[in-house]
């Protein structure tokens, strides 16, 4: 069964091809034989109540430097494909958040991978917070004083954008730093929305596993070890892959939130694990795909667009 495919993303050709999973899941999808569309966020549109965009058709190479060619312009009505993949990178800000409700608009027979509205009303440091007991304490807060007082309670603590992403503006403050003040004020003059703080977890020196889950369930799992003298364990600031396996804890903790990510239409999202903890769940734009395909030959790929088109063939069918 071929589907039509529409893929809001960034700019196609700024992807690192070795590492980008929405290239990935291009891939899996034209090898399945679906008709791949692509556009940018900015070209969504609603108009007399319809849900439309300017797209590409889209074929995709795993070839550097020759990953993709377009097709002409064209209008789009999105109520005729099959399945949108919202894939687009965040900021989860007020832009990201409009194109959620545009894509909720579309009919029902549209599988929006994942789906806007929970990824709307589940923001990766938010939605965690619902399993309080599987997480490190934590807060949540513009209030200095609450801040403060967070830190002398538990010394070393670990302070961040709330709708951060990709280790961007973490920061690790120890109890004898003097610096937490002036970095509330810095946060204070270029954010409105609250920091995410929560004590340290020292065994992130071992790593900060990312476990894949499709469709509730774990699928896969790296590890990622931060490079020396650095807090953050993220790729792209230094931090190093290694293979993983999941621990009875993490198990527990898939088995935990599993459910709840089914229920909601989140069929790809990525969570992160730092010792006994989970620290976030990522609903926006997940990755690691290549990684963990080059560690243990999973392919996840495979694994997301199964779900996907069992959902495509379920809706149809009603």
């Amino acid at each position: 069964m071929t589907f039509s495919v529409a893929f809001q993303m960034d700019p196609i050709e700024r992807i690192d091809i070795g590492f980008d999973s929405t290239f990935a899941l291009a891939l899996e999808a034209q090898s399945r034989g679906h008709r791949l569309w692509y556009y940018l966020p900015k070209h969504l549109a609603q108009r007399d109540g319809k849900i439309a965009t300017r797209a590409q058709a889209l074929v995709v190479r795993n070839e550097r430097g020759n990953h993709f060619e377009l097709g002409p312009e064209q209008p789009l009505d999105l109520s005729t494909v099959d399945v949108v993949m919202l894939r687009q990178d965040p900021p989860f800000d007020m832009a990201y958040i409009t194109t959620t409700h545009l894509l909720e608009r579309l009919p029902k027979r549209v599988v929006v991978v994942n789906d806007p509205f929970h990824v709307r009303n589940s923001p990766e440091k938010i939605f965690v917070t619902e399993f309080p007991d599987l997480m490190p304490p934590t807060l949540i807060t513009s209030d200095p004083v609450a801040i403060r007082a967070f830190r002398d309670e538990f010394g070393d603590i670990i302070v961040k954008p709330l709708y951060g992403n990709g280790g961007h503006g973490v920061f690790r403050v120890r109890h004898e730093d003097e610096n937490l003040n002036a970095l509330i004020d810095f946060f204070a003059a270029f954010v409105r929305e609250p920091l995410m703080v929560q004590r340290y977890v020292p065994q992130v020196r071992q790593g900060d596993k990312r476990i894949i889950l499709v469709d509730g369930e774990p699928a896969g799992a790296i590890n990622r070890v931060p490079a020396k003298g650095e807090a953050r364990s993220n790729m792209h600031v230094g931090g190093r892959p290694e293979k993983a396996v999941l621990t009875p804890r993490e198990q527990e903790i898939c088995r935990r939130i599993g459910p709840e990510l089914k229920r909601r239409g989140l069929i790809f999202t990525g969570i992160d694990v730092i010792g006994d903890f989970i620290t976030e769940i990522n609903v926006t734009s997940p990755t690691g795909i290549w990684e963990i395909r080059r560690f243990d030959g999973t392919d996840i790929a495979a694994l997301i667009w199964q779900a996907v088109e069992t959902r495509v063939r379920e809706r149809r069918s009603r």
